[in-house]
């Protein structure tokens, strides 16, 4: 078992001080205690209820965070038309085209973090399902990423439109921010979070579909959200 530091027992001493927080004041310890020396990430973690072995368990989504993610986000656009390539670039794509950008990619470019792609590009974007999926870069018309609006969808990114999906163990894990967030963003870019991923339940999902949440830092510990209150506010809200 490896050793703790010294500033590690300090944190998870903190961490301690209650067992499970409000979202409030998940957002200010965590930006309390991510006292490393460089702008660490804040991410939330999630365990649903759900068996992401069938298709129709299957959770997905993208959610739009107020304050972004605090990291500069590398887009390409694949697209044909001169208007969509036009918008893609005003947007802040680094990348754009149609062919020669799918053939880029094919001979092992993926020096980005998004793709976005015009439904008619779909049929040669299919081809790199190989090389983008198992990066989670793929376009999907569920996360908004296949859209004739190329030029909105590459600036809703960059402003800090994030995807989620359930992995394997039906876990999600979402960036939501940076340790040099105030406390104020860090809660607002957490409901965002919690308030997408419980609207992404699907209807097939029977029992408890939101398990666990907690938040945690690149080199903090973790803060265990209340799930049963998360739910039940939702369900109150909706």
């Amino acid at each position: 078992m490896p050793k703790r530091s010294k500033r590690m027992k300090a944190l998870l001493e903190k961490a301690r001080a209650k067992e499970i927080y409000t979202v409030e004041e998940a957002a200010a310890a965590v930006k309390e205690t991510a006292t490393a020396k460089f702008d660490e990430t804040i991410e939330m973690a999630f365990l649903l209820g759900v068996d992401p072995r069938h298709a129709d368990q299957m959770v997905r989504g993208a959610v739009s965070l107020p304050h972004g993610t605090g990291k500069k986000v590398r887009v390409i656009a694949f697209c044909k038309q001169s208007e969509q390539q036009q918008a893609a670039r005003e947007a802040g794509a680094i990348e754009v085209g149609a062919e020669e950008l799918v053939q880029k990619v094919q001979g092992g470019w993926t020096d980005f973090d998004a793709a976005v792609a015009s439904p008619d590009m779909m049929g040669q974007v299919g081809r790199l399902g190989k090389i983008l999926g198992p990066r989670g870069l793929m376009p999907s018309p569920k996360a908004g990423t296949v859209t004739p609006n190329v030029g909105q969808a590459v600036a809703e990114i960059c402003k800090g439109k994030i995807e989620f999906r359930v992995d394997k163990n039906s876990n999600i894990h979402v960036p939501i921010g940076k340790a040099s967030f105030s406390a104020k963003q860090i809660e607002e870019n957490m409901n965002a979070v919690i308030d997408a991923i419980l609207r992404a339940r699907p209807s097939s999902c029977k029992g408890t579909y939101l398990k666990s949440c907690c938040v945690s830092s690149t080199m903090g510990p973790g803060y265990k959200l209340d799930a049963p209150a998360l739910a039940a506010q939702f369900r109150t809200k909706s």
